[in-house]
């Protein structure tokens, strides 16, 4: 499988919280919401679309994963929520028990073991493991060398601080960008893939 990363993104590099203004507060961030001015169905929800389309399970840290769960059993009917709820899904979590893991289609993997599974998980056969928000999780897979490719909606908007999917451990990665789609509202939807060192 290929790990996939779509998030979307401020110009400042931060993803926390972008659905609703009590999806995510910890560290006092205080934007939430801030990607609905610049969402059109057509660019920014067609990549979000086909990244999905694309996938054969979802890969998510246990913060996203709760944020998720709470939401998208409840518009089943939606096609969208419908494809949503049917995919295979991972959470990566040390403190969720088996018995909270209620959005059907859950697997955990433990936090300790976490890197190791998802390596073995990147080596089976199949289409894309792809990982929404989930910023933690997407830093350590970053830094792990073990992204695919890596889909960025980067907005239009500076939020001066939050959550970021960025290692800041000083060191080089190389990125071959393969495209980039703007929409009407200058949002830049931009696909990396990781350049192999040597």
């Amino acid at each position: 499988m290929r790990i996939v990363i779509s998030e979307f993104m401020s110009l400042d590099g931060v993803v926390q919280a972008p659905g609703g203004p009590d999806e995510d507060t910890e560290g006092g961030f205080a934007n939430g919401g801030w990607t609905h001015p610049f969402f059109d169905p057509e660019v920014v929800g067609g990549a979000f679309d086909d990244a999905t389309s694309k996938a054969d399970a979802l890969l998510f840290g246990r913060r996203t994963w709760q944020t998720m769960a709470s939401a998208w059993p409840e518009r089943a009917g939606d096609p969208f929520a419908d494809r949503m709820n049917a995919l295979p899904k991972y959470v990566v979590s040390q403190t969720l028990g088996d018995d909270e893991l209620t959005w059907n289609n859950t697997t955990r993997i433990p936090g300790d073991d976490a890197v190791a599974r998802i390596r073995k998980l990147r080596e089976t056969a199949g289409g894309d493991l792809l990982v929404m928000g989930s910023p933690t999780l997407v830093r350590t897979l970053l830094s792990e060398g073990l992204v695919d490719e890596l889909r960025l909606m980067i907005m239009p908007v500076l939020l001066g601080g939050g959550k970021t999917i960025f290692p800041d451990d000083g060191a080089l990665r190389t990125l071959k960008l393969v495209s980039t789609v703007i929409s009407d509202a200058g949002v830049h939807v931009c696909t990396y893939l990781p350049v192999a060192e040597g």
